[in-house]
Parts: structure tokens; sequence; C-alpha cells
């Protein structure tokens, strides 16, 4: 991207909470912390003065099937960065690690006391059961409390080599320059196709929820999506802009805009290596759950009755296209795009293939998927909030036999 002045470098790093049983929940996260902490070359405190002295942005991310560590940078400062960032990654020290479990632990208990973003994994534990991908990447404070640093670092070893590591860069370089660095830090390696990891199997209707004391009832519903290289995620996500991922659409429109009944409802797609998950959220006060949901419930239904319009199939293709295209403009953006393609072998398309994928999406893709992923009868449902009770009967609205599960 020779018009900016800025390049994003990241590591992406097959292993995330899919890969850990129950007595390492969590392990993946702490260990993605701990990459900060320092080596053998650089103080924890020398890291951050680095990234400081450069003016750069660097962070990382866990996530259930991945770990990235990445920066955004100004071009002149390519070769400090990195050097840094593949020490962090390929070497790391685990110097007195104790204040970082507290740190960690601190993040578990500030994640439980926010509502909004629990509701999502007890939904995840509702469709996926038992499976690792029921489980939050966050972890287990009582793994985080105790796990001890050779075991880590034998995670950390038996992962974090090159043929599962993809280098990540977008921006004003030169991709030669980029592959010099990476055969200086680590040979001549190349990556590996991910490995097979054994998909969920379905089960029925489940309904799980969380007792605690807010000021609003969170509630999702949700079930079965489509695997990240599947074809048909194009549809997906005109189909998820039209249902409920954009202020046009029609939970945006028909629970909020008319009805006031909420600030945030929306839907989403997450997509795995040989699964997905389709979800709708919404937040409301105890006495709006019952009409938020008979709403909800009823949008689901005239989705399976009527499908979608041409007209809303032309705007919501639109919105993704004027999406896709403007968030390309960030070298955040194309390097993550970059490096989770690669990593998990999703083909890596241009800007004029991505668009071309979402204009081939016809209404019978879309009213395919909607029949297929969004049947009420077939749903799981995620509460937080005070009183079970209150839930259950609300979601008669949608499906009395998930109601009574």
């Amino acid at each position: 991207m020779p018009s900016v002045r800025s390049i994003a470098l990241g590591f992406w790093v097959r292993a995330g909470s899919r890969d850990e049983d129950h007595e390492h929940a969590g392990i993946s996260h702490f260990l993605e912390h701990l990459l900060f902490k320092g080596t053998d070359r650089f103080s924890s405190r020398e890291i951050d003065e680095a990234f400081d002295a450069m003016g750069a942005e660097v962070n990382a991310g866990t996530g259930k099937e991945t770990t990235s560590v990445y920066s955004r940078f100004l071009d002149n400062h390519l070769e400090r960065a990195f050097d840094v960032l593949q020490d962090m990654v390929l070497r790391p020290a685990y110097p007195d690690i104790d204040s970082e479990r507290q740190v960690v632990i601190e993040e578990i208990a500030m994640y439980e006391d926010e509502p909004q973003d629990k509701v999502h994994d007890v939904l995840a534990g509702a469709i996926f059961g038992d499976h690792p991908l029921g489980r939050p990447i966050i972890g287990r404070a009582e793994v985080v409390s105790s796990v001890p640093v050779p075991e880590i670092a034998l995670w950390h070893d038996g992962r974090y080599v090159p043929p599962n590591i993809v280098l990540a860069a977008a921006g004003n370089l030169e991709h030669e320059r980029i592959v010099e660095l990476a055969e200086a830090a680590v040979g001549d390696s190349r990556p590996a196709p991910p490995g097979e990891l054994g998909p969920p199997e379905p089960h029925g209707q489940v309904l799980r929820f969380h007792k605690k004391e807010t000021e609003q009832y969170h509630l999702c519903l949700g079930g079965l999506g489509v695997p990240r290289g599947d074809d048909r995620r194009f549809a997906l996500r005109v189909l998820d802009t039209i249902l409920g991922g954009s202020t046009s659409s029609r939970l945006f429109q028909e629970v909020r805009e008319k009805r006031g009944l909420a600030y945030s409802v929306y839907s989403y797609a997450s997509h795995y290596s040989d699964s997905g998950q389709v979800a709708v959220y919404v937040g409301t006060r105890p006495e709006n759950v019952a009409e938020a949901v008979e709403v909800i419930g009823s949008e689901l239904r005239r989705l399976q009755d009527d499908g979608v319009s041409e007209q809303e199939l032309e705007r919501a293709r639109d919105n993704v296209k004027g999406r896709t295209v403007l968030s390309m403009e960030s070298t955040l953006t194309r390097m993550n795009r970059l490096g989770s393609s690669v990593l998990m072998g999703v083909p890596l398309l241009t800007v004029d293939e991505l668009l071309a994928a979402f204009d081939a999406v016809t209404i019978d893709d879309v009213n395919g998927l909607a029949r297929e992923l969004w049947v009420p009868e077939r749903m799981s449902a995620a509460g937080v909030g005070g009183d079970e009770d209150a839930f259950r009967s609300a979601l008669e609205a949608v499906s009395p036999a998930l109601a009574a599960a």
C-alpha cells in the first residue's frame, strides 16, 4: 500500500482456546499476556519503551483457533519493530509472572461483571456443549492462578513453531524485505496446513441461563452456522446485514427504532475451521423482555415464511461491499485478513474478487440459508439476568420446546 507511511505487522499462530482441555482452559490467553513480560534480550519495560519510542501501537488477541501478536508503526521502524516482536513471540522468558496472573484474574473478574459480553459465551456453551468451542476464550481463574511456568513453556514450544505461524504485513513495504527478516529469525520454513480438529456434534435445543442481578436482561438466540471456508459465507454476510447487522436491518428497525425496546440489538455470524455459529443479541429492561423476544421471534418466522425481498438484498449487498472496501483501506485490516486467511487455509481473494463474490449472491442463496440456519425450532438460547422463569416464559413466543428445554 504505497500511499501510506505505516506498516501493520503481525504474527499469527495456530493456537487458541479450542486446543485446550478443561484442565488448561485459559492457558492460550494467559500465554498471550506473558509474551509482553519479557525475553532474554528485552525486559517488559524495554518492550514498552521500544514501541513507545516508535510511536507504535502494539497489541495481541487470542481467539478460539488463533493467537495474534501485532503492531502498527511508521515504515522506517520496520527492522526495529520486527526484531522486538519476533523475540516476544518466539522466545519469551517468563520472568516474574505472578503479577500477570493477577492482571488476567482481574480481567476475568471484569468480564464476569459485563453481562452483555458474558451472554455470548453462555450461548456458545448452549450450542456447542462440552466441545472446546463452547468454552470461553478467557479461561478459568483456577488455571491462571496455578499453571506452572514449565507447563506454560511446554504449551508455547509445542505450538509457537514455524510450521504453525504465519507472518503477515501490509502497508508501505517490500515483500522481499519481510521474507529476509523472517528467514533471519527462524530460517526458511513454510507454513503447514492447519491440522484437523474434530467438529462439534449437533444436538437439540438447549437453554442456558446465568443468574445475575442486572439492570437489563441480556439475551441471545443462536445455532450452528457455516465454516470459514464455506462459499456460503458471502450469502450469510448479506443475510446477517438484512436481519440485524445494520441500522436498516429488520431487528434494529423493529426492536429499537419502532418500539424503543432496546439500545443494543444485532445479529452476527462466527466462523471456525469446521463449524460456525449464528446469533441474535438484545439487551433490554425486565419489563420489556417478553415483547422484545416476541418481536425477534416474529421476525425469525417472517424470515422463514416470506424470505427477503430483492430490495433488501440489493441494499444489503451494497452495504457489505461498501464496508468491505472501506475496511480494506486500513493496513491493520489488510494484515488481519492476510494472517487469518493464510493460517486457516482460506483462499485469499483480491478486493475485486470479494466484490464479485457478493455480487454473485442470489435471493435463493440468502433465503436458502435463512431456512437452514435461522429456524426457531432448532435454535438454542442464553440469558443473563435476575429471573430465569421470566426468560423461559418470553421464549414461548419463539419456540415452546425451547422454553421447556
